[in-house]
């Protein structure tokens, strides 16, 4: 009998732990509305109808006790939502995160941070922001061996320069956040504990918040050390905490949600109502379930638009949306964090949902429209009360109700797929006549903005030709003519097939991934080796070469000479900038993409400039430490010479070849891949190694372009 009584016990506790009686439908980060709400398919055997009032109060009595109890079971610690220096979380709801690259932040041409043309533009567009994620990590991290804080540290000007354009935002009622990257265990290490490291980091910049990027919670780690140097930090997760218990120091989250036509509730926003949720949807092209569902329940959105160097940009329906939706939260925020806040109040008509936000000083409902198409007539019946006014946020004017009994009915308008907000007050503020006359101001129905998104043009840079080669120019190998079939491919992590993914190429309509072109290429010479520390050593000395801004540039060089045994070796650590003015001195340019791929596959299609087969002699050794070492001699591997002669163009350092660039990013296209691998984590820089793949690496100014595995050869144009 012994023996059976711990199974049985440990059966009896864990129905304990899953005592609670609920109909409710929760899933990881979000709770599913009342079944009743659902639109059912033709397999599911029911028929659609709509739910009773009744049925809806149900379903409120159940959530709010599920949410009692979750709470207590979980301990959930309120002290940081008290906190007067992060209240600023609670109202925070409009965020972009913002990739330093971005030519609105940053102009590459005066070397200077633009914050105010930045912010100008995103109020403008959909009416400004409330904080910003500042990005200086990824995708570009790991094409050497600098850390995220080595990166940061790198931004034009330094950290004292950070702290400029952070102050910049502060200045526009603008918070801060950086990121940090858990999983960045593969590059330098830093020898201080990663949650320490960050919190002296910001509180040397002067930032708000820490985004914990793949994290689906910021650790007690990261808070701790906030309180140790004094610098309160709030703290967001990319993933919805991953206990309930996490959301007591995570104040803030992503929301990555999955729709369907009734709205879900937000776990998190409903477990603590002050908790704010930032919707990300990334690469969708229409936000509209993004926005509703983020406005059913109070609560944010990520502004997202500058993806990784990939432009996803609001249409002009979804920016007009977001602007009066921004604009009523920011109004009614307060009320937004009602801990009696009701979701799925009734409403008259069937596909308009409403969440309550009663408050002493009045209620305020957020409405969506799921239905596709214009809702207008009688839509919330309230109970009667003398005196009260009605205020429809969305549209910017009172409502006359209709006394029917003990009930006042309202008439209002929404647009398909729309938006609504209702306050009921006794009293009517001057700031609230200054939000009626502001939302007034865009009084047109959302259907007259387009809805159709649309890819960001770019555009090559050009290169002025060479002068033509008169006689053969030495250390140069000669590439014939050809009518050539470039085929090549982007390696970007995320982006899918999507249409703005990778590059455009000026026979293209518009950026895509994959690429198959026939081109024409005229005869030309292109050094048989990557440019040496040699060979740079005496550009140095002809020209006294001095870059517009020093720092990284030829990092690892002593006293302006490169150290003994580094002759032979590509020299790195040179931006484009500082690659084309060598070009210039030596008589040459730098090469076409297509001219590149050319010379090292000729015209048969190989993977790899000696064939199609991976030989790892060809190539140095992959170096997978967390200190990089050196490239290895240019001409090393014999091995892996093209059908040309053409030496060291894969697995050693990338190439410079072409710049691209549309209104908000410059990129250069990399070839050949390097030595360096960092590992433990996808994220980081990816290695294309196979000619019909090449890197997109994204350009912000020379002294964060520079970096260790990144070198270059020219070309010069045949005679």
């Amino acid at each position: 009998m012994k023996a059976l009584a711990l199974p049985l016990l440990a059966l009896g506790m864990a129905q304990i732990a899953c005592a609670q009686d609920t109909a409710l439908q929760v899933k990881t980060e979000q709770i599913e509305g009342p079944t009743c709400a659902h639109i059912p398919t033709w397999q599911e055997n029911a028929q659609p109808r709509p739910c009773h009032d009744s049925e809806l109060n149900a379903w409120v009595q159940d959530a709010r006790h599920w949410r009692d109890e979750r709470r207590v079971r979980t301990g959930l610690n309120e002290a940081e939502y008290r906190d007067p220096a992060l209240a600023w979380t609670q109202t925070s709801f409009i965020q972009p995160q913002t990739m330093v690259q971005d030519r609105f932040f940053y102009d590459p041409a005066t070397r200077r941070y633009t914050v105010g043309r930045y912010l100008d533009d995103l109020t403008r567009r959909y009416g400004g922001i409330d904080s910003v994620l500042v990005w200086p990590t990824s995708p570009n991290m790991g094409i050497d061996d600098r850390s995220q804080y080595d990166l940061l540290a790198d931004l034009p000007g330094g950290l004292a320069g950070v702290r400029a354009f952070v102050k910049d935002f502060h200045d526009r009622g603008v918070k801060v956040l950086f990121p940090t990257m858990l999983w960045d265990r593969g590059t330098r290490q830093q020898g201080t504990p990663d949650p320490l490291a960050l919190a002296k980091l910001l509180t040397q910049v002067g930032a708000d918040g820490i985004n914990g990027d793949t994290l689906d919670r910021v650790p007690h780690s990261f808070r701790d050390a906030a309180k140790a140097v004094s610098h309160p930090l709030a703290h967001e997760p990319e993933l919805t905490p991953a206990s309930d218990e996490m959301l007591g120091w995570n104040t803030m989250s992503w929301g990555y949600w999955d729709y369907g036509f009734s709205p879900i509730v937000s776990r998190a926003k409903w477990l603590e109502p002050r908790h704010l949720v930032h919707v990300s949807n990334r690469f969708n092209h229409d936000h509209t379930d993004d926005l509703q569902n983020a406005f059913f329940n109070g609560t944010g959105f990520e502004s997202w638009e500058n993806v990784w160097g990939i432009w996803n940009g609001l249409t002009p329906r979804d920016a007009e949306a977001l602007r009066r939706m921004a604009a009523v939260e920011r109004f009614a925020g307060s009320f937004l964090t009602s801990p009696d806040w009701e979701p799925f109040a009734p409403t008259l008509r069937s596909g308009i949902f409403a969440s309550r936000w009663p408050r002493p000083s009045g209620t305020v409902w957020t409405l969506v429209n799921r239905n596709h198409y214009d809702v207008d007539g009688r839509q919330l019946a309230l109970p009667h009360r003398a005196g009260l006014h009605y205020i429809d946020l969305w549209r910017g004017e009172e409502i006359q109700p209709q006394t029917q009994g003990d009930l006042d009915i309202l008439t209002f308008a929404m647009d398909a797929d729309g938006f609504g907000a209702i306050l009921a007050t006794e009293s009517v503020s001057q700031p609230l006549l200054d939000h009626l006359k502001a939302m007034k101001a865009h009084g047109d129905r959302l259907s007259s903005y387009a809805r159709q998104w649309q890819a960001l043009p770019q555009r090559i840079v050009p290169i002025a030709p060479s002068p033509a080669a008169a006689t053969p120019p030495p250390g140069m190998s000669h590439i014939p003519s050809a009518d050539f079939a470039f085929r090549v491919n982007g390696i970007e992590i995320e982006g899918g097939n999507d249409e703005g993914v990778d590059v455009q190429y000026p026979q293209e309509a518009s950026a895509r991934r994959y690429h198959d072109l026939s081109i024409h290429i005229p005869s030309f010479w292109i050094d048989t080796t990557n440019v040496t520390n040699a060979a740079f050593q005496r550009f140095l000395d002809a020209t006294h070469y001095h870059p517009a801004d020093y720092h990284n540039f030829l990092k690892g060089w002593i006293g302006g000479h490169y150290p003994a045994g580094w002759a032979d070796k590509p020299v790195t650590w040179v931006s484009l900038e500082d690659a084309r003015a060598y070009a210039s001195w030596a008589g040459k340019r730098l090469p076409h993409e297509w001219e590149w791929q050319y010379a090292a596959q000729g015209t048969d299609g190989r993977d790899y400039p000696w064939g199609n087969e991976a030989i790892v002699a060809n190539m140095p050794m992959p170096d997978k430490g967390r200190t990089m070492a050196p490239p290895a001699d240019v001409n090393a591997h014999p091995g892996g010479a093209s059908p040309f002669g053409v030496l060291d163009l894969v697995g050693n350092v990338w190439q410079w070849t072409d710049e691209w660039e549309d209104d908000h990013t410059r990129a250069a296209i990399l070839r050949g891949g390097s030595h360096y691998q960092p590992q433990g984590a996808r994220w980081y820089f990816p290695q294309a190694y196979r000619l019909s793949q090449h890197g997109k690496y994204l350009l912000m100014a020379p002294d964060m372009d520079r970096s260790g595995t990144v070198g270059f050869r020219c070309v010069m144009d045949g005679g």
